[in-house]
């Protein structure tokens, strides 16, 4: 069942008398539950498609239904609470509010979305219970990326959109927090939307979407993506 459509989306930033199309009549849907990757170079308009979707920027032209509802007609308080209660983000560079404790950075989406999760609980789930009064400054990066990907999913989101979420780890901990969104994501039933350049973690996809210059060159649907430990890094 699918739960995103973009039906001939376009995205013109313009500067003075300059236009840049940062997607092209671009479309595509996207099944439920699904891991899927988001694959090309930078400029390619990767990062555009992921803030349509997170509600983060609108259409100059088409359509973007999530969850059977058209969120590119939204008000921007409509949006919010879109952003609220359908979307989480992880990204590259963590987010975290460093004067918050662990808990208290997972704890802080109760107070904007409708059925978040238990912090204690997703913080559990990452494995990092024993870091709940730390600061993000005494985590390791990984720790920090594992605490994110905590606090996204406390939200209880329907989708959760990740932009280059192993771009500033090393290799091994990049495979364990790429595990650590596919079990969570099998757990929790989310479809899970990563934006990279990193052919490897596209093999582990259910779905492939190429972009370049702001079209999709290439639509992959694999039926048997490999896992983690298969991948060679």
């Amino acid at each position: 069942m699918s739960i995103v459509e973009f039906e001939n989306v376009t995205r013109i930033y313009t500067s003075g008398e300059h236009e840049l199309k940062a997607l092209d009549n671009v479309s595509f849907t996207l099944d439920e539950g699904k891991f899927v990757v988001i694959l090309g170079p930078s400029g390619a308009g990767k990062s555009t498609l992921l803030n349509m979707l997170g509600g983060l920027d609108s259409p100059n032209e088409g359509t973007i239904t999530v969850n059977g509802r058209d969120i590119s007609t939204l008000s921007d308080n409509e949006l919010a609470d879109y952003r609220a209660a359908t979307v989480g983000f992880v990204f590259q560079f963590y987010n975290l509010i460093p004067t918050l404790t662990v808990y208290e950075n997972v704890e802080l989406v109760s107070q904007i979305a409708p059925d978040a999760l238990d912090a204690k609980q997703m913080i559990a789930e990452v494995g990092l219970t024993d870091h709940l009064h730390n600061f993000p400054a005494e985590l390791s990066g990984g720790e920090q990326q594992r605490i994110s990907i905590a606090r996204a999913l406390a939200k209880n989101p329907k989708i959760l959109l990740c932009d280059e979420p192993t771009g500033a780890l090393d290799s091994e901990t990049g495979v364990m927090v790429l595990k650590l969104l596919l079990s969570m994501a099998k757990n929790y039933g989310k479809t899970i939307v990563i934006v990279t350049h990193n052919q490897s973690i596209a093999k582990m996809a259910d779905t492939v979407i190429r972009v370049k210059n702001g079209k999709i060159r290439e639509i992959i649907n694999q039926d048997n993506p490999f896992s983690a430990d298969e991948v060679e890094w």
